[in-house]
């Protein structure tokens, strides 16, 4: 099972580590495959497979004017890392003073508490003050410390690289069977089901709306064929992400139709997940038309 811990300076692994370092935002193909260097490695070698990530991530803090809306919240990117052989997840705090942090001081603390073999980071990774802590720096500096550094080359899709900022790009064109492609799984949003205005119920298609955080990344307006997940089961639905344009009250939300399901789910986490794009969000002029449309979208999906 994997062990979550947020301070560094907390562990003293009793055997050494292979470690990769990232935002790790989304958890796309390219991701996994450095992911699965790091535990083929680390079981080739009797070693600890150990990710190192940061919340909130970096750019919230050094440029909050442009920081992206997250593919993955420090939940969900726990509960999919666990599902990938690592033993360790150290998810650091990012603040001003971890900016702050000179690239050598930052990686004498790691070498002294996970005892690295090998790090493993993107090409293009750096880290520390600056920036300092480049591909080149840290394989120089690894020859002091004691790691190897071994950077792997980004993955491709289509020509073109597979990123996390690609993958939002697609999300707010609502192109979510694109967006899987890079995922390597389907889109997922999660988040705990809260009351809302009972109006689907009312029409005969009662849905669960879904509290969803500020700096989460949602698909574009629009309704999607979905699966919902609760616990163990994987329901077909259709989830409808928008304003509600019919009831003129501009509030954006995320609501999803679970077919053939009629439980109390209220306060239970759902993870929705977006298989494709149907239609765009429309307004109806009577409850009547917006009702037949809605059996459309549920046939359709």
């Amino acid at each position: 099972m994997m062990q979550i811990v947020d301070d560094l300076t907390k562990l003293d692994l009793r055997r050494r580590s292979i470690v990769t370092i990232g935002a790790f935002d989304g958890l796309h193909r390219g991701h996994q495959a450095l992911i699965e260097q790091v535990v083929r490695q680390a079981r080739a070698t009797d070693c600890a497979a150990v990710l190192i990530t940061f919340h909130p991530h970096p750019a919230a803090v050094l440029t909050p004017d442009r920081a992206p809306r997250l593919l993955t919240t420090p939940a969900e990117k726990a509960a999919l890392l666990a599902e990938m052989g690592l033993d360790l997840m150290v998810l650091l705090p990012f603040d001003r003073e971890t900016a702050a942090t000179p690239a050598r001081a930052f990686m004498e603390t790691l070498c002294a508490h996970l005892h690295p073999r090998q790090v493993w980071v993107g090409d293009d990774f750096a880290l520390g003050r600056g920036r300092q802590g480049d591909v080149a720096y840290l394989r120089e500096l690894g020859r002091e410390l004691g790691y190897e550094l071994h950077a792997l080359e980004p993955l491709r899709e289509g020509g073109q690289i597979i990123s996390s900022s690609r993958i939002r790009a697609l999300l707010a064109q609502g192109a979510v069977e694109e967006a899987a492609e890079l995922l390597g799984r389907y889109p997922r949003l999660a988040g705990e089901v809260v009351y809302g205005a009972q109006r689907g119920r009312a029409l005969g298609f009662p849905t669960a709306n879904q509290e969803v955080p500020p700096e989460r990344a949602v698909p574009a307006n629009g309704v999607y064929a979905a699966f919902a997940l609760l616990g163990d089961e994987r329901l077909p639905a259709v989830t409808n992400v928008g304003v509600r344009p019919s009831f003129d009250n501009g509030q954006r939300t995320v609501e999803t139709h679970i077919f053939d399901f009629d439980r109390d789910i209220y306060g239970c986490e759902l993870v929705v997940e977006f298989v494709a794009r149907l239609r765009d969000e429309r307004r109806f002029e009577d409850i009547e038309d917006l009702a037949a449309q809605i059996a459309a979208d549920g046939e359709q999906a």
